[in-house]
């Protein structure tokens, strides 16, 4: 059952997957590389070199979920980061699956709890 919303955690590891990874050799990335728990309830997203194939490794209670998409044309545009690690938003995952250009998306003024969160320049 597809499961993962918006209240989940989402993480991007950004060197490129060997995609012939299943879940033991996933799980040995986010352990090893990425310092984390596979079992946390987090999302690790992973992508390959070529950036057209895309893997989502979830724990749910019972054991661990793998999602995977492979496009037929065209690439995954990824954000723009120097980290191994990146934390990514539920509609960033969102517009890099769908393939809509998250490089010219500008995001609004939205208050968030206590805080204003605000565009800096």
């Amino acid at each position: 059952m597809f499961s993962l919303t918006s209240s989940h955690q989402y993480f991007l590891y950004t060197a490129p997957t060997d995609m012939r990874k299943s879940f033991d050799g996933l799980q040995g990335l986010v352990q090893s590389r990425l310092q984390g728990n596979p079992a946390s309830g987090q999302v690790f997203v992973f992508i390959n070199k070529r950036r057209d194939r895309i893997k989502l490794l979830h724990w749910e209670p019972g054991g661990f979920v793998l999602y995977y998409k492979r496009l037929e044309k065209g690439t995954l545009e990824l954000p723009d980061i120097r980290e191994q690690t990146y934390r990514i938003s539920w509609p960033e995952l969102m517009m890099i699956v769908e393939g809509i250009s998250i490089r010219h998306i500008e995001k609004r003024v939205r208050f968030s709890g206590k805080k204003l969160i605000e565009k800096r320049p």
